[in-house]
């Protein structure tokens, strides 16, 4: 194991950029020596000797002419060991840095404003300033390993013009700021892009970036390959699937894909599938990706979450999704989770709902079946004052920090008023990465709350319950009832998988009655008292259509 000694030199007393280096370090395999605040040059040179390190960092926050001057004199004391192979670091304010920089004496000079992977990086052996490509995984799951113990950063973002989200992206990407760009297209990329015929120039630009080529895509993953690299993907349309996901990957080297099981098609408008045949397509999509090892982001629960289902829809549907996955050849399983849907929920049972999730879906992985879980903020959950957005960005991610996310999806504080320019994405990774650095120093384990653990197993016990109403509609023929497409339909035709928004809808019901609890907990409801139903209570009125 390598040893590293750091402390704050001559008088300067401020350490938590030291103690913030040692951690990493820590995560990094290393032994650590911290000296302290204000140690004389003479001691960090001893120390360093005794404990043979292998690297030194040293800090000073204080006035550059003083920094300078006695960085000066601490690199002529310890030049004799930097001969001898060992390696210097310093960290300080952005004043201070420079004049380190100007000295040459240390390998690495740290201002405060790098990403702290970069510092991470640095702890495992990679100079920030050398990093290729190569040196940032370029697959989900091996970028996943290499951000460990911080989760990856993800953010959508497409603007109306194909220039304005290409200059975008090259600014995200130099910023350094997030791991993931998820390309929001606009609705006749995702509907009709083999078809312009279908296409009308009205609507150009109208939810996303309006790529209309091969070469479209290619031009935006290009924009990408700077600063940290980061990874691409995007949606998998409405149509045409494995076309769309031979090109995604081959253009823009497709990170992951993110499909629903019964959305994306006439139920909801946004494509030209009846129901039943959208879900056997997107079966179809999520074994190609299966067959690839590409991993697939099942984007269902929280559909019916934001049409204002119960709470046990949505854990219903975040199993059927597992299941699905698994059922179709998928190895690597993101588990979407968006907190905030409904808006009205509180913390204590939002997080309940997703720890009922996670302990239903848990039975599923094995070795072939790895499930990486993915937070998200809700989509309709943010207030339109800015000041108010950006505390509720921050409070929710700090939530989300409690189930220990593999990918954390950052949702705009601008989301309430507009779609997130480049400046605007880059502000909100930002919040949302302090609240991370905050939980990772030592977060409360919300998870053991007494009315959390009643809640989640509450739920756990009442969504087995809506799962066995949805195998009895099985035909003779299906083999797994939880991922035959006509069983599915039927589920949804009976009302088992029911909304309230989906009233007057060709496919669903919408006879659903929800409400939020004095707890915070959506719970379906009887339509005329108002009184709680449960599964079994609900289920049973249900007929055939």
């Amino acid at each position: 194991m390598k040893t590293v000694v750091a402390a704050a030199l001559g008088e300067c007393v401020h350490v938590a950029g030291v103690m913030n280096f040692l951690r990493l370090a820590e995560a990094a395999g290393w032994r650590t020596v911290f000296l302290g605040p204000a140690v004389p040059i003479q001691k960090v040179v001893e120390a360093a000797r005794r404990e043979q390190a292998d690297l030194v960092g040293v800090s000073y926050r204080l006035t550059p002419e003083t920094g300078e001057r006695l960085l000066g004199e601490f690199a002529e004391e310890a030049d004799e060991l930097r001969r001898a192979g060992v390696r210097f670091a310093f960290g300080g304010t952005p004043p201070v840095a420079e004049r380190a920089r100007a000295i040459g004496f240390f390998e690495q000079v740290f201002d405060g404003s790098e990403p702290t992977e970069m510092v991470l990086a640095y702890a495992k052996g990679k100079l920030p300033a050398e990093m290729v490509e190569q040196d940032f995984p370029q697959t989900a799951v091996e970028r996943i390993a290499w951000k460990v113990p911080y989760p990856l950063i993800r953010h959508h973002f497409g603007l109306p013009t194909l220039e304005a989200t290409r200059k975008g992206i090259e600014r995200l990407a130099e910023a350094q700021v997030l791991d993931v760009i998820s390309l929001g297209t606009d609705q006749d990329a995702q509907a009709n892009f083999f078809h312009p015929e279908r296409q009308d120039p009205r609507r150009t630009g109208a939810g996303g970036v309006p790529v209309r080529t091969a070469e479209d895509f290619e031009a935006l993953y290009a924009a990408s390959r700077r600063g940290n690299y980061p990874l691409l993907r995007t949606y998998s349309g409405t149509d045409d699937f494995v076309r769309l996901a031979e090109m995604y990957v081959e253009t823009i080297n497709n990170a992951w894909c993110a499909i629903p099981i019964f959305w994306f098609n006439q139920m909801d408008g946004r494509g030209p599938w009846d129901l039943e045949g959208s879900i056997r397509e997107h079966q179809q999509v999520m074994a190609w990706y299966g067959e690839r090892g590409i991993p697939v982001e099942v984007n269902e629960p929280h559909h019916w979450g934001l049409r204002d289902a119960p709470d046990v829809i949505f854990v219903v549907a975040a199993y059927l999704s597992a299941h699905h996955a698994r059922a179709c050849g998928v190895k690597d399983y993101i588990a979407q989770l968006m907190f905030n849907t409904p808006p009205g929920l509180s913390d204590a049972m939002d997080l309940a709902k997703m720890l009922a999730c996670l302990q239903l879906i848990a039975p599923l992985a094995g070795p072939n079946f790895r499930i990486w879980k993915q937070t998200r903020t809700g989509l309709l959950s943010y207030p339109l004052d800015a000041d108010a957005a950006r505390a509720h960005l921050s409070a929710s991610v700090y939530l989300q920090m409690a189930l220990q996310p593999h990918i954390v999806h950052v949702v705009s504080h601008t989301e309430a008023h507009h779609a997130a320019t480049a400046a605007d994405v880059i502000e909100a990774c930002k919040l949302a990465r302090r609240a991370i650095e905050n939980t990772l120093r030592g977060q409360p384990d919300m998870t053991c709350d007494p009315a959390v653990e009643q809640r989640c197993e509450e739920l756990v016990s009442e969504a087995r319950v809506t799962l066995g109403a949805i195998g009895a509609l099985a035909g003779p023929g299906a083999e797994d009832p939880l991922s035959d497409a006509a069983t599915l339909t039927r589920a949804v035709t009976t009302g088992i998988l029911d909304a309230p928004h989906l009233l007057n809808n060709p496919f669903a019901r919408g006879r659903i009655a929800s409400r939020i609890d004095r707890r915070g907990a959506c719970l379906a409801v009887d339509p005329t008292t108002g009184s709680p139903m449960t599964e079994e209570e609900r289920t049973s009125t249900l007929a055939q259509p």
